[in-house]
This record gives C-alpha cells, sequence and structure tokens, in this order.
C-alpha cells in the first residue's frame, strides 16, 4: 500500500504577518497532484490542520476545498486533530464525512478502533491517536499520573489489544500528534510540556508497521518506522534550513517500509543575516537572498538611524528586525529578551526565585511552581477546547 503522510497544515497561519492563505492553496493544488501522479492508496494527516481552534473562514474554506478535492480522487484519507486544532470543531459531522472516503479521528476514546483499507495483501489498519492532552484525557485512558508518556501508553495499549485480536498478517499505521525524545523542534510549534517533560520515547510505538507523526515542523526520520513528516511551510525563521516535504511510504506484504522524501513548493526562501548594517548592506556575498523573507540581526554597537528603510531597499522582503550588539552575555547593557532567549518559563521563575533571595528553590518549592505552571497551561487548553 502507497501511503503520503503530510502533517501540520497549520491553515489560517500567517508568516510574520504576511498572509500565507495563497502559498497554503498551492500546497493543496501540489498535494492533490502528487497523489495523482504517485497513485497514492491513502493520505495520512497526522495533526494540526488548522492553526488555532476558531480558524477563520478563509481557512475552513481551503479545508473544505480539500477534502473536496481529495474525495473526489477516490483516495482514502485519514486524518487527526492536533494541540492547534479545536477536536470537536474538526471532528463535526465525522460520521457523514466517513462514507465519502475522509476518515477523521478527533476523539481519544476512538484510539483503538481503526479505518481499515485494503489492498492485494489484505487489511491494514490505521489507528487514529489525535493530540492527547493529558489534563483532558487521564480519565479516559484510567492513568494516575497525567503526563504525555502514560496516556499515549495506555492509547497505544488499545492499539495492540485491537490489531491482536485481527487476522495474522494484518499491517497497521499509527497516526500521532506528539512530541518523540530524538525530534529536533523549531520555534514554531506550541509548547506541551507536562511536568516539565515534553517528549515522549520512540519505543511508546512499539508492534506497529508504521508511526506517522505530526507536532514537530522539521522532516525527520526517528526510525526506519516512526517519523516525522514536518510542515509543508515554514512558520518561523527557525525554519530557514529545512527542507519542506512529505513522505511517500510504500508498506510491503510483510510490513516492510520504503520511504521517499517528496518536496513541497516554496513560496519564498528564507534567509537569516546577521552582521552590522553597512556590511549586510554591502557584501555582495549576500545578493542571492535580495528576494527572500529575511531577518536581519544587526549587531552594530549603536542603533543605526532607520535601520528598515535602508534594508529593505536592498532586501524589500525583510520581515524581522532583531537588535544584538555583539556583547558578552553578563554585559549589564545585554537586554533582557536575550538574557531570557532559549529558556523555558519554569527556568525563567527559578532565576527569579535566585534573583529575590539569593538561593534556588528546594525540591517542594519546585513541585509547586511545576504543578503551577502545568495548571495554568491545562487550563488554556481546556478554555480552547471550549471555545
Amino acid at each position: 500500500m502507497r501511503i503520503l503522510h503530510t502533517s501540520d497544515w497549520h491553515l489560517g497561519r500567517a508568516f510574520h504577518r504576511v498572509n500565507m492563505l495563497d502559498a497554503q492553496a498551492e500546497y493543496i493544488d501540489h498535494l492533490v497532484a502528487t497523489v495523482r501522479e504517485h497513485a497514492v492508496d491513502a493520505v495520512v494527516v497526522a495533526g494540526d490542520v488548522y492553526d488555532r481552534a476558531v480558524p477563520p473562514l478563509a481557512a475552513v474554506e481551503l479545508f473544505d476545498d480539500a477534502l473536496h478535492r481529495l474525495a473526489g480522487l477516490g483516495v482514502p484519507t485519514v486524518m487527526i486533530s492536533g494541540n492547534h486544532d479545536s477536536a470537536r470543531r474538526l471532528g463535526v459531522g465525522a460520521g457523514l464525512i466517513d462514507r465519502a472516503g475522509i476518515h477523521l479521528r478527533t476523539e481519544p476514546s476512538a484510539c483503538g478502533t481503526p479505518v481499515v483499507l485494503s489492498d492485494a495483501f489484505g487489511d491494514v489498519a490505521f489507528y487514529g491517536l489525535p493530540y492527547l492532552e493529558p489534563a483532558l484525557v487521564k480519565d479516559e485512558f484510567a492513568v494516575d499520573r497525567a503526563g504525555h508518556e502514560t496516556v499515549l501508553a495506555a492509547a497505544m495499549d488499545r492499539v495492540r489489544a485491537d490489531l491482536a485480536a485481527r487476522a495474522p498478517g494484518t499491517r497497521s499505521v499509527v497516526l500521532a500528534h506528539a512530541f518523540v525524545t530524538g525530534g529536533e523542534p523549531s520555534d514554531s510549534e506550541r509548547d506541551i510540556t507536562v511536568g516539565g517533560v515534553a517528549a515522549v520515547p520512540a519505543g511508546v510505538f512499539d508492534g506497529v508497521d508504521y508511526v506517522a507523526l505530526g507536532h514537530l515542523h522539521g522532516c525527520q526520520t526517528l526510525t526506519d518506522r516512526v517519523r516525522y513528516s514536518g510542515s509543508p511551510l515554514a512558520y518561523s525563521f527557525s525554519e530557514a534550513g529545512h527542507r519542506k516535504s512529505m513522505w511517500l511510504v510504500d508498506l510491503a506484504a510483510d510490513g516492510t517500509v520504503t520511504a521517499e522524501r517528496l518536496d513541497c513548493p516554496v513560496p519564498r526562501p528564507l534567509a537569516r543575516l546577521r552582521g552590522t548594517l553597512d556590511d549586510l548592506l554591502a557584501d555582495p556575498a549576500l545578493a542571492p537572498h535580495e528576494d527572500a523573507w529575511v531577518e536581519a540581526t544587526l549587531t552594530d554597537p549603536v542603533r543605526p538611524a532607520d535601520p528598515m528603510a535602508r534594508l529593505t531597499g536592498r532586501f524589500p522582503h525583510t520581515l524581522s528586525l532583531v537588535f544584538a550588539p555583539d556583547r558578552a552575555p553578563d554585559d549589564p547593557d545585554v537586554s533582557y529578551a536575550r538574557r531570557l532567549a532559549g529558556r523555558t518559563d519554569r527556568q525563567i521563575a527559578e532565576d527569579f526565585v535566585v534573583h529575590v533571595r539569593g538561593a534556588g528553590p528546594d525540591e517542594r518549592e519546585l513541585a509547586v511552581l511545576s504543578d503551577a505552571f502545568d495548571a495554568v497551561r491545562a487550563d488554556g487548553a481546556v478554555r480552547e477546547v471550549a471555545r
């Protein structure tokens, strides 16, 4: 069976205030053409179809267009909700849409109930594990401790139990939206840390033939059977080095996996430039970036006059301007933002405790901080689901 693995469309998302809807529509055109050109048997979309729980109307219309076109090809499509989606909204009408060959899996309770497709060699069971917010699904999976590994392990127990009851030789594909250990994040994914832990081990998914992951925006191979497709478009400058693509996966009769990366259209390349303003404006080696979306980091010791106007004279698509004078990290003039760069909310809170009383939090206080941050994040997830 030939499977096209994609994820993280983030329909409705902008890139530094640039409307990406046209680029997203171009990607949908490419997706449909790829399905036709490569004789794909099934499409899997591993979550984050939308960028937010209540997407703009134009994004919903584009999604509707994608569903109609995929259904028109007669190629089954299996989709799960991600941490950016509203599972309840995305799943509206799933029963009816299912009849058109578009299978929306947004309910945690249905993790062990697959979409079963067949080829010349028998059945392939597709199990959809939507994003499982631990605070919201711990009762469904009867786990004592709400953590990503715990709830995913419980969901996979249901998958393996169902698979064991099926005919010998039934092949299996799992769609999941999670941060799996070994994956490389970027700046554009929403933090899903619970209890100080965001990642789960790949071993959680043992026992199935292929795991189609979503959440991380870079295309990655964790094992031959566990892969991220990544987002089809770049949504932050941290993705400047990404090669945006999808996985074309061939699942053989014995469950063996072979996979090929298929490139996605690039609306405009990204460039991260660093140096003094005069150097950026004069360096001939930067000529290839003059048509790119640019993030410019200026290292001038004193902020120059009209930097954006001067930069856009050479790089008309400059979207982000950062000031980072070359100074030692402990220099008192280093900006607050630079001192906090790369630190989690919990680490910042711990630093504040040190600053106020001269000593860091003890184990009990660390637990209180961790619980407080988890409660705030879980409350935000509950509120978003209820919108």
